[in-house]
């Protein structure tokens, strides 16, 4: 599994994770929509924390500078 998440990516992802996470536990979002936001938030964290997002692999996208890649 090659990395394709680039550093900007993963800070971006895991910062819209922990947003959703504070509006779930200050009651802002509840219900079908917060399950679901919470699961987002969850992938977006495991994929931050792996660099790897599978989404991007079958299109060929890397977020990664080219000098990473090597």
């Amino acid at each position: 599994m090659l990395k394709n998440m680039g550093n900007i990516d993963r800070i971006i992802r895991s910062l819209v994770a922990l947003v959703v996470v504070a509006l779930y536990f200050t009651g802002r979002i509840h219900g079908v929509l917060a399950v679901v936001l919470l699961v987002f938030s969850a992938v977006f964290l495991v994929t931050s924390f792996v660099s790897w997002c599978p989404v991007y692999q079958p299109f060929g996208i890397s977020t990664r500078r080219k000098a990473d890649a090597e």
